[in-house]
């Protein structure tokens, strides 16, 4: 694969709790060699909007400067992009909220999932509702964050797998210049588009489509349950059913060199992600 020559990451680390604050996070992934991380801006449970401290995000974003960290930040479980009824609002006001944070504190942006359309059976509705979201959320948006899109594996509703519909939907938006993509392996493999086995094809068909020049964060996460089961369930790294072969040669694509490649794997018990985020350097 000529045009995918393997490269050396810039940036891999692992989510990180926020329970010392920010910066508490920024020191924590410092601490265990990580070159990035991710966390979530506030409790991953409810759509409540969170007043934050702008010193302690200023504290985390000058510890990823001076330790060559970068960081992104993920929206709560709550968050989808396709809520309707008295959910829309809270979900607009969280995400800008979330957005808020990751500027005062230095991240690429904010992982949202695609949006999971459960009213009815057509999903062009379903995308519609998902482009008015982004729209409201980003038309006063002027920070350097932008929204991640990520791609989802089919649990519960059969929308967002594609790299088609991922960038068919930042096409549509009125902000495509907000947005950028954020690629789960996990769930790439158990939505059944990768297979493990044809990412040269998948990769030739992101190239065209426009798709990897807007990738800004890799979540690498190995795969519990086999391609095309749509249950996303986390393996670690080389111990799951994509195994160590195939994500090597994901991790082998050039547009992810210079990303945040962040794992969301299972750690053990009184330990950290530190062993794993070195053994990840030794695939690319």
């Amino acid at each position: 694969m000529d045009a995918m020559a393997a490269t050396r990451l810039k940036h891999v680390g692992c989510h990180i709790s926020i329970k010392r604050g920010y910066s508490g996070a920024a020191q924590t992934a410092a601490a265990i060699g990580a070159t990035a991380f991710q966390y979530f801006p506030k409790n991953p449970r409810g759509l409540a909007v969170k007043a934050f401290s702008a010193s302690d995000a200023a504290e985390c974003a000058a510890i990823c400067r001076e330790h060559g960290i970068r960081s992104i930040a993920h929206t709560t479980y709550a968050t989808n992009l396709a809520a309707e009824g008295a959910l829309r609002e809270p979900t607009i006001q969280s995400l800008r909220n979330d957005l808020e944070i990751a500027e005062a504190c230095g991240s690429d942006g904010v992982v949202v999932h695609f949006g999971k359309w459960k009213s009815g059976t057509d999903p062009l509705e379903g995308y519609k509702i998902i482009i008015a979201a982004l729209n409201e959320t980003l038309q006063d948006w002027q920070g350097r964050a932008k929204l991640l899109i990520e791609n989802q594996a089919g649990e519960g509703a059969k929308i967002g797998a594609t790299l088609e519909e991922l960038v068919t939907i930042r096409q549509l938006s009125a902000y495509p210049e907000k947005i950028g993509f954020c690629l789960d392996t996990c769930h790439f493999f158990a939505s059944g588009t990768w297979t493990g086995a044809n990412w040269k094809e998948l990769y030739e068909a992101g190239a065209k489509l426009g798709y990897w020049q807007h990738l800004m964060a890799l979540h690498l996460n190995d795969s519990v349950y086999p391609s095309g089961s749509r249950r996303d369930r986390h393996a670690n790294i080389g111990e799951g059913a994509i195994g160590k072969a195939s994500l090597a040669e994901a991790l082998s694509a050039p547009e992810i060199a210079h990303i945040p490649v962040v794992l969301e794997t299972p750690v053990p018990a009184q330990s950290s992600h530190q062993a794993e985020i070195d053994f990840v350097r030794t695939l690319a």
